[in-house]
């Protein structure tokens, strides 16, 4: 039965938090139980400390495979459905071309964070959580985002600043950010931001 409400619930390849599965008259330690009987069946896979999904048939034999950025996604960037993290740091810029770097540790800003700064694992990879400097939203993540990108472009660009500017007008344009909306946060930012964005000629949404 619990099989049956776990995949017309969440379906195959999507994660399963434990700690996440409430059904009337089912306790936590009945549904510990069944998760186990389940995963010893093959009916479940186990991901992580309690997190598990319903493998997809596949013809290789290992079987399907859940992917980390969807588990990233429901535990640490999405809280019922609404958004409350986004990724960050070398990933980022490695997302808009301004870096060719591979992070090796995934860096992410949720709401979720306790700490300003905490380093976690999850099965087989390392992810560094951050607290937010404002509260995030879906209205405001992209901002919150960019701006995290834009006070350490330093460290992180291997572009000259032309084609930072350039990669980063891309981005705005495509989400439909105007500078109105970054300014709006900048002042939770060290000044050292300003700069970065005048040096670039980004300061006013306009070139220096």
């Amino acid at each position: 039965m619990l099989y049956d409400i776990l995949k017309e619930t969440y379906g195959e390849n999507e994660p399963i938090f434990i700690a996440d599965i409430q059904y009337e008259g089912m306790s936590m330690n009945f549904i510990r139980q069944q998760i186990k009987k389940l995963t010893d069946a093959g009916l479940l896979r186990r991901y992580d400390t309690g997190i598990y999904f319903i493998p997809k048939k596949s013809f290789f034999k290992s079987g399907s495979q859940l992917s980390r950025d969807t588990v990233i996604e429901r535990k640490y960037l999405k809280d019922d459905g609404c958004r409350c993290g986004y990724i960050g740091g070398v990933m980022f810029a490695n997302q808009l071309g301004l870096t060719t770097q591979v992070p090796m540790i995934c860096e992410i800003v949720t709401n979720k964070a306790t700490n300003d700064y905490r380093e976690v694992r999850l099965a087989s990879s390392s992810l560094i959580l951050k607290k937010p400097r404002v509260r995030i939203t879906e209205e405001n993540f992209r901002q919150l985002q960019l701006l995290d990108l834009l006070k350490d472009i330093d460290f992180y660009a291997e572009k000259d600043k032309a084609e930072q500017l350039s990669r980063i007008m891309a981005y705005m344009e495509a989400y439909q950010i105007h500078f109105q909306d970054l300014e709006a946060h900048m002042r939770y930012y060290p000044d050292r931001i300003y700069r970065n964005m005048y040096e670039m000629g980004l300061l006013s949404g306009i070139s220096a």
